[in-house]
């Protein structure tokens, strides 16, 4: 009883650790054009509002996943929501866009510590014949989060000013790191007392930051410059990880499990694909359409709504079915959401965006428990907390590089000017562009997904291995002690 009473504390607690960031999140896109106008920041900047907080995370999340292997995962998942919460407060008294942006990335590398230990913290608490349904129930509050951060963020934004968001987050992180100070128990450390890859973690960080800039500096000859050094620097990464004895992330769990890598693959372009619809939806309606914060907030509620419904119901029949075919569903119904997203107008109607955004919500409700799943089902309990951190990576990366998209074709068909009448057109091809590539992405991540193979035999497969082995010292044991006879 008490055992059951503490699994459902935890699901709690994880859950609404996941639900803080996806709401800041989808809060500060209707925000961003209030802020734009108060803080005098131009298309571009805006975009880094966002990226700058998913780049942050993206860095840290395999190094404090790996971390939180070693010294606890409840440590960094405490930490995180404390990092969060007083960044939030320092963010609704920031008075210029450079203090805004600093904040951000503070405060991602908050976020970095709470999604890349939940998923760690349920898969080491339930067991692998409930892990679908439990995370599915962490998905939906995500989405949740996604779900009620447009519409909350546009009231508040509308009526409080675009400050009033963050100064939200402070009770809500504070009502967190009460339940995890009472009511969470255990502590969890697959890799207790193994060594910490420092020079691993620079290379990765680095790598990241170099590709991620050198993205918001095309088409110019220096941003091409800063991704192939970044491209450099991850292969240098490779290297160095393969060399290693005590690895910051173990490639031979992408080298030697086909189903893993091409799992996080399928993620990586799902979420390069779909990300950057809230942000520049969130601007079509507010300049294209002239709607107010709240009211294109409660236009965009509709996608992340279709996930939260759907995800715990993939989650549960993933526990049954081969996730791939679920996953594989949703791709193929996200894929035609944003096709459908190509031919918005001026004179687009709303029940035609509703629409687009009930097909992209249901394909991602189908795509990402069961994708999770699938991942978390292959690894050992030392890798709980990398592999959660590398689902978060691929989602913030892909989330990157949708950003990273968007403010490439603003810089393409904009520049670096604010969002006015006289720029509506550049904008609108801006858009048009991003999402016949977003549809294009999608369509290539149905062949990855499809391709991973049986998840289900993979997974017996490496649990008989793992049972195998713990059994061989035993048997050597007994054969020795047969002889001494």
């Amino acid at each position: 009883m008490a055992e059951s009473i503490n699994k459902k504390t935890t699901l709690f607690i994880t859950a609404s650790g996941s639900f803080l960031t996806p709401f800041m999140g989808s809060s500060v896109n209707i925000a961003l054009p209030s802020m734009g106008r108060e803080l005098a920041m131009d298309a571009i900047l805006l975009s880094w509002v966002s990226t700058g907080y998913l780049l942050s995370a993206a860095m840290f999340l395999v190094p404090l996943g790996r971390i939180a292997d070693i010294h606890g995962r409840k440590k960094i998942f405490t930490l995180g929501i404390c990092v969060f919460t007083l960044c939030s407060l320092l963010l609704s008294v920031s008075s210029s866009s450079w203090m805004v942006l600093a904040f951000r990335i503070f405060q991602g590398i908050g976020g970095a510590m709470i999604f890349g230990t939940g998923i760690a913290i349920l898969t080491s608490v339930f067991p692998v014949n409930q892990r679908g349904r439990v995370l599915g129930i962490n998905v939906t509050s995500v989405y949740l989060g996604l779900s009620l951060g447009p519409f909350v963020g546009g009231f508040l934004t509308e009526h409080g000013g675009w400050r009033s968001i963050f100064l939200l987050m402070v009770p809500l992180g504070l009502l967190v790191l009460g339940l995890i100070r009472w009511r969470l128990k255990g502590e969890w450390a697959g890799a207790k007392g193994e060594k910490f890859d420092l020079l691993g973690s620079f290379l990765y960080g680095i790598s990241l930051v170099a590709v991620m800039y050198g993205f918001s500096r095309l088409p110019h000859i220096q941003g091409a410059g800063f991704i192939a050094l970044g491209i450099l620097g991850l292969g240098a990464f490779v290297w160095w990880e393969l060399k290693n004895e005590s690895p910051l992330l173990s490639i031979h769990l992408f080298r030697n499990n086909r189903v893993f890598g091409l799992s996080n693959l399928a993620s990586l372009i799902h979420y390069s694909a779909t990300f950057g619809v809230g942000f520049l939806l969130s601007l079509y309606r507010q300049y294209i359409k002239g709607y107010s914060p709240s009211h294109a907030g409660s236009i965009l509620i509709f996608q992340p709504a279709m996930q939260a419904l759907f995800s715990p119901f993939a989650g549960r029949i993933s526990d049954k079915i081969e996730p791939r075919i679920v996953a594989s569903l949703g791709m193929g119904c996200s894929a035609l959401g944003l096709f459908l997203l190509v031919f918005l107008g001026e004179k687009s109607t709303v029940g035609y965006l509703i629409a687009c955004l009930i097909f992209l919500g249901f394909g991602f409700g189908l795509f990402s428990s069961p994708n999770t799943n699938a991942v978390m089902s292959l690894v050992e309990k030392k890798f709980y907390g990398v592999s959660s951190s590398i689902v978060a990576t691929m989602r913030l990366v892909g989330q990157m590089l949708s950003m990273g998209l968007a403010t490439l074709l603003f810089s393409l068909y904009l520049g670096r000017v604010q969002i006015t009448p006289a720029f509506y057109p550049g904008f609108l091809k801006s858009v048009h562009t991003a999402f016949l590539i977003f549809a294009a992405l999608c369509m290539g991540g149905l062949f990855a997904s499809l391709a991973r193979g049986r998840i289900r035999e993979k997974s017996a497969t490496n649990r008989m291995g793992r049972e195998k082995r713990a059994a061989a010292p035993r048997s050597r044991q007994e054969r020795t002690k047969g002889k001494a006879i």
